[in-house]
C-alpha cells in the first residue's frame, strides 16, 4: 500500500457525520443543509439539451487534450471575462472538474525532493493537503487574518520555508471566506515565486459568483497587468459546476504558463482524465452562454441579501466578497458545539470552521467559525437564518 495514505485525515464531512452520531434533530421542523457546497440551483435547459445532442460522441474514445472547438469556446469566456489572449492551441486544457484537476496537477509538478514543501492557505479546501501529501511533499499553512479580511498572511512565511516551497495554492475567492485577493498581492506572490521558483496553482472556481459590481480579479488577468503575459509559472483552474450549476457533470479547464499545460497533459495521457465528448458539447454550450450565470449570480445576491443582515444580528458576520458561504464566528467560541446543539434543537446543519483548518503554533483560523453554504432555495436559506437567529437567542441568552 502507498505509505502516504495513512497521513490523510478524514474528510471534514465524515467528520461531520462522526460529530452528528447520536445527534436526534429535532422532528417538528423539516432538515435544512447549509452543511455542503453542492450547487442546487437548476441545471439550465441549454446544458441538457447539449448533453442530449451530444450523446453520438459516446461511441468514440476522447482526447485527452479536448476538442479544439471547446478549448477555443475556454478561451472565448477567458477573453470575455478578464480581457486576456489566452493561446487555446498551448495554454488551455479541459480538465474533469477543478477537483481532480487540483490533485492531478500536483503529481505532475512535485518531483519528489526531500524535504519539499506545498504552501496554502488555512483554511483551506481539503485537496490541497491530500495532493501534496500523496506527492510526498509536506502541506504548510498559512493563516487567514480574519481583522484584514481574511487576507493570507504570506508576510509571515519565513524565507527558508519559501526556498523549500514547490507549489503554492491559492484559493481566490476563498474557500470558506470569501475573500478576493487584490492585485498587490498577486504581484507580491509573482515576485516571490520568480525568486523561490515555486509554481502557483490559482483555484477560481467561485469567481461567478460575487456581490459587487467588479467582477473578482483572476490570476491569469493579473498576471497580464503585471506584464506576465507568459504566465509563467502560473496555473489557472475554473469550473462549470458553481458558475452553470452542474457540479455532476464534472467539467473544468486549467490554463496558464504553456510548459505547465504540456507537462499536465502528458500525465494526464497516461492518467487517463479524458473529458466524455458529450460532456464537451455541453461544456461549449455552457461557455459560450452568460445569460444562465447572470441569473445565477442574481439568485445568489437575493439570497445574501436576506440571509446576511439577520445572521449578523446574533453572529460575528458579514457580506463576503464573493462565493456562495457565509464564514461566521459563533458565540461561546466553540463550534462542533454549536453546530450539534443547532442541529438537534433547529434541524440546521452547518459546517465546523476548525474542520476546514489545522492547527498551527496552537492556533487553528477555524475554531469558533462555521461555514454556512447557502446553495438551496431563497426561502429555505431564509428560514435557516430565522432558526438560526431564534437558537442564538434562546440559547446563548439563557446560558450567559
Amino acid at each position: 500500500m502507498n505509505p502516504h495514505l495513512s497521513q490523510l485525515q478524514p474528510y471534514p464531512f465524515e467528520r461531520l457525520r462522526h460529530l452528528f452520531t447520536g445527534v436526534s434533530p429535532e422532528p417538528n421542523l423539516s432538515p435544512i443543509s447549509l452543511g455542503i457546497g453542492e450547487p442546487r440551483h437548476p441545471t439550465p435547459a441549454l446544458v441538457s439539451e447539449a448533453l442530449l445532442a451530444n450523446m453520438n460522441a459516446l461511441s468514440a474514445y476522447p482526447a485527452t487534450a479536448g476538442s479544439l472547438a471547446l478549448r477555443e469556446a475556454c478561451s472565448g469566456w477567458l477573453a470575455r471575462r478578464y480581457q486576456i489572449s489566452v493561446d487555446a492551441a498551448t495554454q488551455i486544457l479541459p480538465v474533469n472538474g477543478s477537483r481532480e484537476a487540483l490533485f492531478a496537477f500536483a503529481q505532475t509538478v512535485l518531483d519528489g525532493t526531500a524535504g519539499a514543501l506545498v504552501a496554502s492557505p488555512n483554511p483551506f479546501y481539503q485537496i490541497y493537503e491530500g495532493a501534496a501529501l500523496l506527492a510526498g511533499a509536506q502541506p504548510y499553512f498559512v493563516a487567514s487574518v480574519a481583522r484584514n479580511n481574511f487576507a493570507v498572511d504570506w508576510d509571515s512565511v519565513p524565507a527558508d520555508i519559501w526556498a523549500r516551497t514547490k507549489l503554492l495554492f491559492v484559493c481566490s475567492p476563498g474557500n470558506p471566506t470569501g475573500a478576493v485577493m487584490p492585485l498587490t498581492e498577486w504581484q507580491k506572490l509573482f515576485a516571490l515565486s520568480d525568486q523561490y521558483g515555486f509554481v502557483l496553482a490559482s483555484d477560481e472556481c467561485y469567481s461567478e459568483i460575487y456581490f459587487g459590481d467588479t467582477p473578482p480579479l483572476g490570476g491569469l488577468q493579473a498576471a497580464v497587468m503585471s506584464g506576465r503575459k507568459d504566465f509563467r509559472r502560473l496555473i489557472s483552474f475554473t469550473s462549470l459546476s458553481k458558475r452553470s450549476n452542474v457540479p455532476g457533470m464534472r467539467s473544468g479547464f486549467v490554463a496558464g504558463d504553456a510548459s505547465l499545460i504540456a507537462a499536465f497533459l502528458r500525465y494526464r495521457t497516461y492518467h487517463g482524465s479524458a473529458m466524455s465528448g458529450m460532456v464537451q458539447g455541453a461544456s461549449i454550450a455552457a461557455w459560450n452562454d452568460e445569460s444562465h450565470v447572470e441569473q445565477n449570480r442574481a439568485l445568489y445576491r437575493e439570497k445574501f441579501a436576506q440571509v446576511t443582515p439577520l445572521l449578523s444580528q446574533v453572529l460575528d458576520v458579514s457580506l463576503p466578497d464573493a462565493g456562495f458561504y457565509l464564514w461566521a464566528g459563533v458565540p461561546g467560541g466553540d463550534d462542533e458545539a454549536f453546530a450539534v446543539e443547532l442541529l438537534a434543537q433547529y434541524n440546521v446543519t452547518v459546517l465546523p470552521g476548525s474542520y476546514l483548518a489545522r492547527e498551527v503554533n496552537g492556533v487553528n483560523p477555524g475554531k469558533g467559525r462555521i461555514r454556512m453554504a447557502l446553495v438551496a432555495q431563497p426561502q429555505e436559506c431564509l428560514e435557516a437564518a430565522q432558526r438560526i437567529v431564534q437558537f442564538v437567542q434562546s440559547h446563548y441568552s439563557s446560558s450567559s
